[in-house]
């Protein structure tokens, strides 16, 4: 089965959330339930705040945007429910710190999936996560990204500061973000499973380990696709997204 992940603005709090729910998901199928399933997991791009709001290079504070974004009441509403989420997980996401355009960060996860597939993109993307999220870190610095780079194996510390202050994937992050909105995206997460199903918004580790038992159950064709009619209820439905 393949899982590509048309998420991410980095910086969204609901998208850490999501990618923990779906990691430990999976981890669960996988190990627990021992699915014949394969599991392919790739980032792609999306920028939640267009950058006419937040251009590349402007830095604000995390807290003062949300709140004049989002209004004081519906902030703290917003606020509460995931330090609830948090608390429970015992995960420590804040709203302090800087807030900054998720393109550097888009195109270092990129960068790691050309490098290593999933087995490195996906270690680059949580410690992008937790630098942002946990760390009040500002993922658009070079230096923020550049360490990660080395602590995932990615790549040097000198190597990756040379590809940061490069233009390469810049085109390409700026394309795909593009087009997702051109085709209906405005809100993340976003789960798309099998280029067939869309799984969007926040959603439980159970949502995702229902999705996946019954796709293990449903079967896949000559082609090894799922053809069959959706077996999902909401919050899965058909997309036409790689139509």
């Amino acid at each position: 089965m393949q899982d590509r992940v048309v998420k991410l603005t980095i910086t969204c709090p609901n998208c850490c959330i999501g990618q923990h729910e779906l990691l430990s998901a999976v981890a669960y199928c996988k190990d627990t339930l021992n699915l014949p399933l394969a599991f392919e997991l790739e980032h792609m791009p999306f920028r939640l705040i267009n950058k006419a709001i937040l251009p590349d290079g402007t830095k604000v504070d995390k807290e003062v945007f949300y709140s004049n974004r989002l209004g004081k009441d519906k902030f703290q509403n917003f606020e509460n429910a995931i330090s609830k989420w948090a608390t429970e997980k015992s995960i420590p996401i804040s709203f302090r710190g800087i807030l900054s355009q998720s393109t550097q960060a888009h195109r270092l996860t990129m960068k790691a999936w050309q490098l290593g597939g999933q087995q490195l993109q996906i270690p680059v993307l949580c410690n992008i996560f937790k630098a942002n999220n946990e760390d009040s870190e500002d993922i658009s610095d070079v230096t923020v990204l550049a360490d990660i780079a080395e602590r995932t194996g990615m790549m040097s510390t000198a190597e990756a500061v040379k590809f940061l202050q490069s233009d390469e994937l810049q085109k390409e992050v700026d394309s795909m973000c593009d087009k997702a909105r051109s085709i209906g995206i405005t809100g993340v997460p976003l789960t798309i499973i099998d280029k067939k199903w869309a799984v969007s918004g926040v959603q439980s580790s159970d949502v995702f380990v229902q999705i996946f038992k019954k796709l293990a159950a449903t079967g896949v064709s000559s082609s090894g696709v799922y053809d069959a009619p959706s077996p999902f209820p909401a919050p899965v439905v058909e997309t036409g997204l790689y139509a």
